[in-house]
């Protein structure tokens, strides 16, 4: 049994920069102003066209993240419809066997200290599960059925493509004070990621 940190990684090679000044380009359509267009323009422009609520110009651009976490906030994150999502498949996936170590991995909840009671008792759990699925694959069952005994804890990987604008809406959403802890643990140092890479679009998060 493997216990891991939840993690991302951003998949695409951004120029922040570029992505403005194409941004800026597609959105001066809209007024016919592209004779304004200056060579640091991008910025001001992207930052008015957010202040007035302007955001379908944003959509343009798009950003692919992979993400490292437990299955139960997957299941948050895909209610994000506007996106597209490649998930590990606990279906196909056979955890029993050498490629996966022969073991289960799961992500160390955020909310419990290492020497709690509590962790304690998860820590239990998931290895009596891993006793559990690995019994029934000797079995014969199939992946596709020892899964049902697979908890929420239980490590999976997510690609996620969102455009900039949906973005936006995970980040206020998944940010929040109001969010599950444990998506809290990714979304908020992605944010700060997003920030530095891109000029102005989540300056206001």
């Amino acid at each position: 049994m493997k216990i891991v940190p939840a993690s991302f990684e951003i998949l695409d090679n951004i120029n922040g920069e570029e992505m403005l000044k194409q941004i800026e380009l597609i959105g001066r359509v809209c007024y016919k102003s592209e004779d304004r267009i200056t060579a640091d323009s991008s910025k001001s422009f992207v930052s008015r066209i957010l202040k007035s609520g302007h955001e379908s110009v944003i959509e343009h651009a798009k950003v692919s993240v992979r993400i490292i976490c437990d299955r139960g906030i997957t299941h948050e994150i895909v209610r994000h419809r506007i996106a597209s999502y490649s998930q590990e498949s606990t279906r196909y996936c056979n955890y029993a066997q050498n490629k996966f170590g022969n073991e289960l991995a799961f992500i160390r909840p955020v909310f419990w200290k290492e020497d709690e009671s509590k962790y304690h008792i998860w820590v239990e759990t998931m290895k009596q599960i891993e006793i559990n699925y690995n019994t029934l694959i000797e079995m014969g069952a199939k992946p596709e059925e020892a899964r049902s005994i697979l908890p929420n804890s239980l490590k999976t990987e997510i690609v996620m493509t969102m455009n900039l604008r949906e973005w936006r809406h995970f980040f206020k959403l998944r940010a929040s004070t109001r969010a599950h802890p444990q998506l809290r643990e990714i979304s908020i140092p992605l944010l700060n990621q997003f920030k530095g890479i891109f000029p102005v679009i989540f300056d206001d998060l």
